[in-house]
């Protein structure tokens, strides 16, 4: 029997369609877009029209995109590139690096990673908490805010529970501040709509793997306007922005991605939504009720459910249904169990966060899966 899928938020499979797209620039079309030739010119337009199709979905332009080797990249670049950057002109000489950047309890490695790594240049962090739900509070941003703050990165949804943020919010606070504000889409793109201008973001990240693209791309989107200095340095790739010969196949699987999610919106939100919906109601009734929703019960992505299963071990109930690939919030080392550092940010009691599992959906999940895997659970944790 095939495991029945529902780990979207860890990768999604490529979908045929972008699969079939870059079929052709692994062996026909191998140029490299920096040649002058036919088969480069060729493969310059491909990767030109990916651009503008990852553009379209966000709303923002082409020349807005750099093309990258994914989200991880996409973030440090983002990260380091806003403190390492040395303004011009007059003021120049008494630039100092250091400064300050407000992030949050519950990002991604890929953001608190960087953030760590800058504190090595004297570049003070503040992390700020996460209410029960794993939402921060607009309110704790604003009051962190000092006189060196440049950058508030904060994610636009969280990849475990699946908590959307108030960016929108944050973004206006920063813009009127004069600082910079990035955030990280990669769980959201797809599944809900986004646009960079109703966003009001500088920065953004995309990851490929998350959007039925393949691993080893991405984007950072860089505002018109803003200056960061570079992460990778080398020829002048992408307008001299970010150094590496282009990985064709994998960028043009990527813009056709996007030309699929941007074709699906909303009607793939209100699929996720309802086959979440689904799983949790028979979760209730198969568990009598003995699970607890982590995460915000309306702002979440549509398509992931992070529960508790009282009186289980999430690593132990998922090791008993190997029929089901699923992730769980809590590890197991010598007998004690650990919660994730997102649950334990949202002040999950251990008690009950160790029976956390965490359920997503995706484009090919069906109700009979949904369906299944409920039924398999039930028995199997007995």
């Amino acid at each position: 029997m095939t495991p029945i899928y529902l780990d979207y938020n860890a990768t999604t499979p490529i979908d045929p369609r972008v699969f079939e797209a870059m079929r052709p620039y692994f062996v026909e079309h191998f140029g490299n877009p920096s040649s002058a030739h036919s088969f480069g010119q060729t493969t310059k337009s491909a990767v030109e029209t990916a651009r503008q199709q990852v553009a379209s979905l966000i709303g923002a332009k082409p020349s807005e995109i750099i093309l990258t080797s994914g989200g991880t990249e996409a973030s440090n670049h983002a990260i380091k590139g806003v403190f390492q950057s040395r303004p011009r002109g007059l003021f120049s000489r008494l630039w100092k690096r250091a400064g300050h950047i407000i992030t949050s309890a519950i990002e991604h490695p890929a953001t608190l990673k960087p953030c760590e790594y800058l504190q090595r240049f004297g570049v003070d962090v503040t992390i700020v908490g996460v209410d029960r739900y794993g939402q921060v509070d607009v309110d704790e941003v604003k009051s962190a805010i000092r006189s060196d703050t440049r950058l508030i990165s904060i994610m636009h949804s969280n990849n475990e529970v699946g908590t959307l943020q108030p960016i929108r919010e944050i973004a206006r606070i920063a813009q009127y501040r004069g600082l910079l504000m990035h955030t990280d889409v990669a769980q959201s793109l797809g599944k809900l709509p986004i646009d960079v201008h109703d966003l009001g973001v500088d920065l953004l990240t995309i990851a490929g793997h998350k959007l039925y693209a393949p691993k080893g791309i991405g984007v950072l989107f860089v505002r018109d306007g803003v200056e960061i200095e570079n992460l990778i340095h080398g020829a002048g790739h992408e307008s001299g922005r970010r150094a590496g010969t282009e990985s064709v196949p994998f960028i043009v699987g990527l813009g056709q991605a996007c030309e699929i999610a941007r074709e699906s919106l909303p009607d793939a939100t209100i699929r996720l939504r309802s086959l979440c919906d689904r799983l949790w109601t028979l979760l209730q009734g198969g568990f009598d009720e003995k699970v607890v929703l982590n995460g915000h019960p309306e702002d979440r992505l549509p398509n992931t459910l992070n529960v508790n299963f009282v009186g289980h071990v999430g690593a132990e109930l998922l090791r008993k249904v190997p029929e089901i690939a699923a992730s769980t919030g809590s590890a197991c080392h010598d007998g004690k169990v650990q919660l994730s550092p997102v649950l334990s940010a949202m002040g999950v009691p251990s008690a009950m966060g160790q029976g956390a599992v965490r359920f997503s959906v995706g484009r090919f999940t069906t109700e009979e899966e949904i369906d299944n895997a409920v039924e398999i659970l039930v028995e199997r944790s007995k």
